[in-house]
């Protein structure tokens, strides 16, 4: 599925690189794995190849899935699956969480506006707010990478859609 030196996303961890394949024998069965290494950090993960596709590891999107990631962004609207803010912040937080662990880079951008539109009404919590910190941070990581871009230009371009330029 992937070779090496390739760039691909894991979840909750963002943007990987393909640093190796290698065999392991574990429990006296050889198996394949990915070793990725995560660009923001100084992770190095190990994903079997024959899991990788359960575990999410899956391509960077490519220019057309940017534009709707733009989309997302740029509408108004909070999702209609998402939370609303009557609900209590830990609720919020959860289901948050679930959908950055999921590794959909629409699920990411959704969970970025909502948060982003819910401060204007409500404080938010030290959760949510950090939650959203990484939502823009997978984002950015990715958008870059699959527009070939500087990360800088991205996190103003995301700005500028948010606040409806």
């Amino acid at each position: 599925m992937f070779k090496i030196g390739e760039k691909a996303v894991y979840p909750a961890h963002g943007v990987v690189k393909i640093k190796g394949i290698e065999v392991k024998e574990i429990c006296g069965t050889k198996k394949t794995f990915y070793i990725l290494k995560v660009l923001d950090g100084d992770v190095t993960v190990m994903v079997p190849t024959d899991n990788a596709r359960t575990v999410g590891l899956r391509p960077v999107i490519s220019k057309k899935e940017v534009a709707r990631v733009y989309q997302i962004l740029k509408s108004r609207k909070k999702s209609l699956n998402s939370t609303n803010g009557h609900q209590s912040w830990n609720k919020r937080y959860r289901e948050y969480a679930e959908k950055l662990k999921s590794g959909d880079i629409f699920e990411v951008a959704t969970v970025f506006k909502d948060i982003f539109l819910l401060q204007n009404e409500k404080e938010l919590s030290f959760g949510e707010r950090r939650i959203m910190e990484n939502a823009r941070s997978l984002l950015i990581k990715e958008i870059a990478i699959a527009t070939n871009s500087d990360e800088s230009l991205i996190s103003e371009k995301i700005e500028r859609l948010l606040n409806g330029g």
